[in-house]
């Protein structure tokens, strides 16, 4: 099924085209899925239920060499690719993603997430010479009506939601207090990096291998429950996942049908955007006096 925007503008929602590759369409139901639901259970161990119960956190890496193990004896070609994903994941784990905005802990995030983008970038561009992992800029076309309201459509449920969600549930303490223009300027900083790194690495690569392998929605579910695993320990816990489960889900939806990424980091980061006025405005309420009702 197709909308016609304007004269010539036309957004597809069939899911059931990749952006780049014609997946093989593993079934839900095969040792390969079954993997791969191990690998997001070592996410939720690690990232999520790791945090909050620290003495698990090494119990998430028993799934992730299960994972590993079923998946080289069933299928070289799936686990080439769950491997660079499990490898990613590991890296990850050995830090913590925990919102700290000193400059050291900026300094060590970048080149972890630097590496984890990187690094599978090169793999399969030039040791497989596969061209699963892409980032599309579509240069040339503009934006459609859609594409431009959807933007204004993220603004206004952000206002509305966010400053809800940090506020009434307390979660704006897992980020630092702001107690200075340095921190805000550093947290703005950060915020945005990590929103444009969500797409590169949770959509552009952990998305495009699974869903090289299996269907738009398996490989999206997969990659969901492995992306708010992260927000969990980023800061987004009590009732976060409520928010970021549906935005994870339209995020490689909308990935998907744009072929943009631009497009896609754009409506993260005027998320992200009100992510950060909210936390500066629940540590300073008479300074930005912008949201109602909290």
């Amino acid at each position: 099924m197709q909308f016609a925007l304007g004269s010539s503008t036309v957004w597809s929602v069939d899911t059931d085209r990749a952006v780049t590759i014609a997946p093989s369409q593993l079934k839900p139901l095969s040792w390969e899925a079954a993997a791969t639901a191990l690998l997001a259970i070592s996410a939720v161990l690690l990232f999520g239920l790791g945090t909050t119960f620290p003495q698990v956190r090494a119990f998430g890496y028993a799934p992730m060499l299960a994972a590993l193990a079923i998946g080289w004896s069933v299928n070289r070609s799936f686990a080439r690719d769950l491997s660079i994903i499990a490898g990613c994941l590991a890296l990850i784990s050995a830090i913590s993603v925990e919102a700290d905005i000193s400059w050291t802990n900026i300094a060590r995030m970048g080149v972890v997430l630097s590496a984890v983008v990187i690094g599978p970038w090169l793999v399969t561009r030039y040791g497989f010479d596969d061209q699963t992992i892409q980032f599309p800029l579509r240069l040339g076309q503009p934006w459609s009506r859609l594409e431009w309201a959807w933007l204004v459509f993220v603004v206004v449920v952000a206002w509305a939601v966010l400053p809800q969600y940090f506020m009434r549930t307390g979660v704006y303490l897992n980020w630092p207090p702001l107690t200075n223009w340095s921190e805000i300027i550093r947290l703005f900083f950060g915020v945005n990096a990590v929103g444009i790194w969500d797409e590169l690495f949770f959509i552009c690569t952990v998305f495009a291998l699974l869903r090289k392998h299996f269907s738009f929605w398996i490989a999206n579910v997969f990659t969901t429950i492995i992306f708010v695993s992260f927000l969990w320990e980023l800061g987004y816990r009590s009732i976060g996942p409520l928010l970021t489960i549906p935005f994870a889900l339209v995020q490689a939806f909308i990935f998907t049908r744009t072929k943009s990424l631009p497009y896609t980091v754009t409506v993260h980061l005027l998320f992200d955007a009100l992510v950060f006025l909210t936390i500066v405005h629940a540590h300073h309420p008479d300074a930005l006096p912008i949201f109602i009702g909290v």
